[in-house]
């Protein structure tokens, strides 16, 4: 499973896909759907559209990932989760038909949300995409609009090691005659986006990210006014396409993402007594919008409980962190999670001080224990430990 253990779990290549969907009789086909791809912001993008979409009463698909608590969070269908004897009678059918292939953990799940979508009758779906863009599992569907959100530095020993060669494979959901919604880009990686759609024929529409947000949003930050902006242009792209959203449908939707789609972790309050917040940030970018939230929260003193996983470009990350922080490095439970005591080595070269913890929930007591009624426990660096605390 790439969420376990990494890049050996990755497949560059459809042709799994492609198996898995002849097996299936093909539900990608016919299925309503909107794509999404982009470095970061994509999760809360494609939970906006999705809320908004439940609002104007369309049956709505959501698959995503990764999970935090439990594996049936990627799969939604107006905010429920897939129940447990979906999941099972999904592979019992369908394991001796998949085991031959060798599908990876993700393929799996890919084929089982557009299953599952096809035999609960979803009138539109909204798939984010894995990883990347051209060669993601997800890339077998034919969307109403498709979506990137963005462009940063992320998985670049898969996608490539210039922001201009990533945005060359997120560019790979561009289809022929489907309109692209770019939430934010300019100069080269524009260009990229700019010359794949001229290629097939897609109308494309670049958000104007200095639009006002006439909307009240239950995400908290500046980014999510962004990915508010490039959701509500995807959103007037399906309007135009005949959907029947309305302004009442898009003011509901997204004044009420977390209720509507469960969705989780992206700032998000633990506690009160210290204050405590959790933020899947994990890469450079996420960190980046990490300190703009924490410049607009007052705070004291600042604990940060950090873990991050072994094939980050960790050096990025750590520049970013606030030194005057204190630090509690932990590991997150999975193989991929790289050890505290290398954690905090590697943090102490940029001058991030603190203490190694055995686990995640060790780190987060110290922390809370260690604050007082002014500060703030940030819990960050990675999905996998913020799953071990909300």
């Amino acid at each position: 499973m790439f969420s376990r253990i990494g890049k050996a779990a990755y497949k560059a290549d459809l042709s799994n896909t492609h198996a898995l969907m002849d097996a299936l009789g093909h539900p990608e086909r016919g299925l309503k759907c909107v794509h999404l791809a982009g470095t970061n912001g994509k999760g809360s993008t494609a939970n906006m559209i999705a809320s908004v979409l439940q609002e104007a009463g369309y049956r709505t698909g959501l698959h995503t990932s990764p999970h935090l608590k439990d594996f049936r969070e990627r799969f939604r269908i107006n905010g429920d989760m897939i129940p447990q004897a979906a999941v099972s009678a999904f592979v019992g059918r369908y394991r001796t038909a998949f085991e031959p292939v060798e599908a990876s953990f993700f393929e799996w799940g890919v084929a089982l949300a557009l299953q599952w979508f096809r035999e609960q009758h979803t009138d539109i779906a909204v798939i984010e995409c894995g990883l990347g863009g051209r060669l993601d599992s997800t890339n077998v569907v034919t969307p109403e609009v498709s979506v990137i959100t963005n462009i940063g530095w992320d998985h670049a020993d898969l996608l490539g090691d210039t922001v201009e060669k990533i945005a060359g494979e997120k560019a790979g959901i561009i289809k022929p005659g489907i309109p692209v919604i770019i939430g934010e880009a300019e100069g080269s990686v524009a260009e990229i986006f700019r010359k794949r759609a001229r290629e097939v024929g897609a109308p494309i529409h670049f958000t104007d990210q200095a639009a006002p947000i006439p909307y009240d949003l239950d995400l908290s930050g500046l980014h999510q006014q962004r990915n508010a902006r490039t959701a509500v242009a995807a959103l007037r792209q399906l309007q135009q396409q005949g959907w029947n959203i309305t302004e009442a449908h898009i003011r509901a939707g997204l004044s009420q993402v977390q209720s509507n789609t469960g969705f989780a972790g992206r700032w998000q309050t633990l506690s009160q007594h210290p204050h405590t917040i959790a933020d899947i940030g994990h890469n450079a970018d996420g960190l980046l919008i990490v300190n703009e939230m924490l410049s607009h929260t007052p705070h004291a003193q600042l604990h940060i409980v950090l873990g991050t996983v072994n094939d980050k470009d960790l050096d990025r990350m750590l520049a970013l962190l606030p030194k005057e922080a204190i630090f509690y490095f932990c590991k997150a439970d999975i193989p991929r999670g790289l050890d505290a005591i290398e954690l905090k080595e590697l943090a102490q070269g940029h001058g991030l001080t603190g203490n190694a913890f055995a686990s995640v929930r060790e780190a987060l007591a110290a922390a809370q224990d260690a604050a007082t009624g002014k500060d703030l426990v940030l819990v960050t660096g990675s999905a996998f430990v913020v799953a071990e605390v909300v």
